[in-house]
């Protein structure tokens, strides 16, 4: 019995999300990828891929006390997503860890926070339903490099594998390393951004 798992790096997707919007010259106030209909762009880029399951991961959002307004502003968008994607019949996984970091942009410190381990769950999920025989077909939509090394040890257990990225900035190494590559296109992500 074949079995197709969509693996979704989650930070990874909504840069691209939000690149193709900007460069569509729509504000970047007016993104709203909390309630974006992931399952529809899904179901149109993989037509003809009967998906058993599709995952989403995310790493966890928590309070930090020095950053008391923007942590409190991402955790609701998490759960507002969390409950969005779940609603859609996407399952969440939440791994790894969201970070404060100080930089200065244009001359002013600020605080941004960057995900870090997502990319290590995604390889562990992979390589134990490759070895536990739960999948035939893994559809990674990421473009992390880090991920290489476990598609590889997929292939070499007989699972295919397919890397679903964005026409705007394709990963030529995971193109190469994949049984085959599908990109998203921009006008796909327009059409249902606008739907």
């Amino acid at each position: 019995m074949s079995k197709t798992i969509l693996y979704i790096d989650g930070e990874n997707i909504k840069h691209y999300l939000k690149l193709v919007l900007k460069n569509a010259q729509i504000p970047v106030k007016q993104h709203n990828l909390e309630n974006f209909a992931y399952s529809t762009l899904f179901a149109q880029v993989l037509k003809g891929l009967d998906l058993a399951e599709q995952r989403y991961y995310s790493a966890k959002i928590r309070y930090h006390a020095e950053q008391q307004a923007k942590s409190k502003e991402l955790i609701l968008k998490q759960r507002v997503q969390k409950s969005s994607l779940e609603k859609q019949g996407i399952k969440v996984i939440m791994g790894g860890n969201v970070r404060p970091q100080e930089v200065t942009v244009n001359g002013k410190k600020t605080t941004v926070f960057h995900e870090k381990g997502v990319d290590v769950q995604i390889a562990v999920d992979l390589i134990t339903d490759a070895l536990d025989k739960t999948i035939t077909t893994a559809v990674l939509c990421s473009s992390d490099s880090d991920l290489q090394p476990a598609v590889q040890e997929l292939k070499q257990r007989g699972v295919e594998i397919i890397y679903l990225g964005f026409e705007i900035s394709p990963n030529k190494g995971l193109s190469y390393t994949t049984n085959r590559t599908i990109l998203i296109r921009n006008s796909e992500v327009l059409d249902i951004y606008r739907s």
